[in-house]
């Protein structure tokens, strides 16, 4: 459950804050917004703004003469005499993994091709107006990880490692969780090898992976040995990758309070760094280092939302973090379909002084929606083979 309850939360708010980019931008340069949907269709219920009030539906199967459907089930009219409505429906669909915003006069996934040049259609604005409503949620996002990471800085306060090579945290489903070991134990030898301090544990750790190795530790004033398999786990280098032995346990640390400034730095920091690694994840795509089976989708997230989750709320909230910049920057990508390809169309227009014909806008959104496809079946595809696995 708690793996599920992360996924929700962590993936709901993130669209959440992407879309609420859009439709305040829209709303922002006079763009009338047609519809604001929390989760992926069918709808579940439906708010409309309209004068003078409120329209609420509730959807489920209903029989319509003769077959079953899903149909409005319930409907009323909130009432609020003067107030002048925007037609805008807010939605809470029934998939809660997603969300979109229909603008007017927009060409995106709904495939609607309805463009009048209504002075508040998208294609109607500005250049600089369409870019703003289209890059805000990618912006959002930004801001989101910045926030998240300084929150967390500000919070927690600056840590500092200790030195000892003494347990504080035992990671849960790893070999050390296994084999008994317990937070405050002090290890003292590795493959009968005396340890003083937690880099040369890790050293002697980090050179066996999946290899048995005997471990001494003090309990108090008792000593005791166990026996264990270490996992590993992959890192990246100059020139490749490297396999490191692991047994799932974490160093001692001491926090000290931080000022709100050193908070927004440490956020700054935060936030770059997890533009790094994306930008080290395609340098190891394109070397050769690491291939398209190693890229995760919603299963992956899952996992490793749940981890975080039991791990706790600072490290759910940095895995929140990560994945928002991580959400930010792929839809700012120049793909059809997504944020970043509606952006390039429009300095394409820009540059040849003239609006491409809608066939060529439906061309190349199908195009990009293809693409999408595909890698979102191979993604899926390397969930389950881990699954498997």
């Amino acid at each position: 459950m708690i793996f599920l309850w992360a996924t929700i939360l962590v993936l709901g708010v993130l669209i959440f804050v992407h879309e609420l980019g859009h439709y305040l931008a829209a709303r922002s340069v006079g763009v009338r917004v047609e519809r604001f949907s929390i989760g992926f269709p069918p709808r579940f219920i439906s708010f409309k703004s309209v004068d003078n009030g409120w329209d609420v539906r509730v959807f489920f199967y209903r029989r319509h003469q003769t077959k079953i459907s899903w149909r409005p089930v319930f409907e009323t009219h909130f009432s609020s005499p003067g107030r002048i409505g925007s037609t805008t429906e807010y939605v809470l669909a029934l998939i809660p993994l997603g969300g979109y915003v229909k603008m007017a006069g927009a060409i995106d996934e709904s495939m609607d091709t309805t463009i009048t040049h209504a002075p508040d259609e998208l294609m109607s604005k500005s250049f600089w107006a369409k870019l703003w409503v289209l890059s805000a949620g990618v912006i959002m996002n930004i801001v989101t990880a910045f926030v998240l990471f300084s929150g967390i800085a500000y919070v927690q306060g600056r840590p500092e490692v200790l030195t000892k090579p003494v347990i504080a945290e035992v990671r849960p489903d790893m070999p050390a969780e296994a084999a008994g070991l317990k937070p405050g134990d002090k290890i003292t030898t590795v493959n009968h090898e005396s340890i003083a301090s937690w880099s040369e544990l890790q050293s002697a750790i980090n050179k066996v992976p999946d290899t048995p190795i005997t471990i001494t530790l003090l309990r108090g004033t008792k000593e005791m040995e166990f026996s264990l398999t270490t996992s590993h786990y992959i890192v990246p280098r100059e020139n490749g990758v490297d396999t490191l032995g692991v047994i799932g346990i974490i160093q001692e640390s001491v926090y000290h309070p931080i000022t709100l400034g050193q908070a927004v730095v440490s956020g700054y920091i935060g936030t770059m760094n997890s533009f790094g690694m994306i930008f080290l994840t395609f340098e190891m795509l394109s070397n050769g280092s690491a291939s398209m089976k190693d890229l995760g989708g919603p299963i992956l997230i899952a996992q490793l939302a749940g981890q975080s989750a039991q791990a706790g709320w600072a490290p759910l909230l940095t895995f929140m973090a990560l994945i928002s910049v991580n959400l930010g920057f792929i839809n700012i990508l120049p793909i059809p379909g997504l944020d970043g390809g509606h952006i390039l169309i429009i300095i394409i227009e820009s540059i040849i002084r003239r609006p491409l014909s809608i066939k060529a806008r439906m061309a190349i959104q199908q195009v990009g929606m293809a693409f999408l496809l595909l890698l979102m079946v191979t993604v899926m595809f390397n969930d389950i083979s881990r699954l498997l696995n």
